[in-house]
């Protein structure tokens, strides 16, 4: 991320006076399962519709193949949301599940199977998590080309804590299998 976000910036809540810093959030999105464009759109506004949550910036849509899946897994539609927010990590955490709910993500046993909806919190500012329900950042989005990459064409200057420039890591990363869909596009608002 090209800024860490200022502690001492905040937002006052106007009913208790309670401040709340503002952190920037980068969301990964991904669906492929069922109608996925219409999905991930919907994932899209669920978050802008999300109080305290304001999306910034939405990358552009990538198929990419799917990453130590289950065989005969499709391929994914990928996405990178950029937001700020005042929201806990943990309040976030529930919403991004809540809108995996929402259209039917299925959880089973099987690891990596296909899905309708993956909401993944990759980064939530400076916050770290090492909780089984919340890990931040996201443990393993930093080797992820479909992550990395959609989240390059938002912020090309972006740092991903604790292992550098998504630039430096896209460049060591495989990015096989990682398509731009010209001709697919997410709409904030």
């Amino acid at each position: 991320m090209t800024e860490t976000p200022n502690p001492n910036i905040v937002d006052t809540d106007s009913l208790t006076g309670e401040m709340h810093p503002i952190r920037r959030v980068v969301v990964a999105l991904g669906s492929n399962l069922g109608e996925r464009m219409a999905t991930l759109q919907g994932a899209v506004e669920a978050l802008a519709d999300t109080p305290d949550f304001f999306v910034t910036g939405v990358s552009p849509v990538y198929e990419t193949d799917p990453v130590d899946a289950p065989e005969g897994s499709g391929p994914y539609l990928n996405a990178v949301l950029l937001a700020d927010t005042t929201l806990p990590a943990r309040r976030l955490m529930e919403r991004a599940l809540a809108i995996e709910d929402a259209f039917e993500r299925e959880r089973g046993e099987v690891r990596n199977a296909p899905r309708t909806l993956d909401v993944d919190l990759i980064v939530v500012g400076d916050r770290r998590s090492n909780e089984d329900f919340l890990r931040l950042p996201h443990p393993r989005a930093h080797e992820r080309a479909f992550v990395l990459q959609p989240w390059h064409d938002l912020e090309p200057d972006a740092v991903f804590p604790e292992r550098g420039p998504i630039a430096d890591l896209l460049d060591t990363t495989d990015v096989t299998g990682v398509r731009r869909r010209e001709d697919l596009a997410l709409e904030v608002g």
